[in-house]
């Protein structure tokens, strides 16, 4: 079973950066490989991914030796399972708002006598019967990072009893819909929502979990990285894309 090299990070205290991935060819996952970063999320959540597609992306990743991380769509058990059997070792469920909804991704990310993940060793995870049963159900709970979002007012109130529930990994604070919890939306440089999320890092970090969140440029990503702030997700590839293209056709275009 190979080792999870994003864990292995973490538990270093070590900053680690990659982007969200909507674009549905392999191709991607090598590029943001090749620049350096250190995981890829493959976003099911808002971008059209299946599982099929999402598998091909996994394996692109894993071939360049980046991370692979998916975030999924909901907080379900069937589809976490699916995500999990198709070899995924990092996984993000969005829109947790109580102690239970982050029990419920405990139990299904996790093997007894953690949690209550379907088994079956007829999947890429266990490389098709090829990991012997005792090694992939006895090792896989250590390998698994758990990522949950909180992403509104409900979640934040609540933080204090999510953060004591044992087995999740990251704790990712999502600033766009947090923006439109606080009343602001879009507006995610905007302090009601950055007070937040620092109000939000200060509490996890006395914890000791660690904490992530999402920004747009380096500057915001060196400030949350300055406060504590160890899993950063920098932008979204169609949007450095679009960026990078409208850079040069300026500059092109500039009489």
């Amino acid at each position: 079973m190979s080792e999870n090299k994003l864990k292995k990070s973490l538990n270093e205290r070590l900053t680690v950066f990659g982007p969200f991935c909507k674009i549905q060819d392999p191709t991607i996952v090598e590029i943001v490989a090749l620049s350096r970063f250190d995981f890829v999320i493959i976003d099911m959540e808002h971008g059209p991914y299946s599982i099929e597609t999402t598998q091909n992306m996994v394996r692109a990743a894993e071939a360049k030796g980046i991370t692979p991380i998916v975030r999924v769509t909901e907080n379900s058990e069937t589809l976490i399972l699916r995500v999990l059997d198709i070899g995924v070792k990092c996984i993000q469920v969005p829109q947790i708002c109580t102690n239970n909804d982050a029990e419920k991704v405990v139990k299904a990310t996790k093997f007894f006598p953690i949690g209550e993940r379907g088994m079956c060793r007829y999947v890429r995870a266990a490389e098709y019967t090829n990991i012997k049963p005792e090694d992939h159900f006895g090792k896989a709970n250590d390998s698994i990072i758990s990522i949950i979002h909180i992403e509104g007012q409900e979640g934040l109130k609540n933080l204090p009893e999510i953060l004591l529930v044992e087995g999740i990994d990251v704790i990712f604070l999502g600033p766009y819909d947090l923006s439109q919890s606080c009343g602001v939306p879009g507006q995610i440089n905007h302090p009601k929502v950055v007070d937040s999320i620092k109000q939000a890092v200060e509490l996890a970090k006395r914890q000791g979990k660690v904490i992530g969140t999402f920004t747009e440029s380096p500057e915001t990503a060196k400030m949350w990285q300055s406060i504590g702030v160890q899993y950063i997700s920098y932008a979204v590839d169609v949007g450095l894309i679009m960026n990078s293209f409208k850079n040069i056709t300026n500059q092109l275009k500039t009489n």
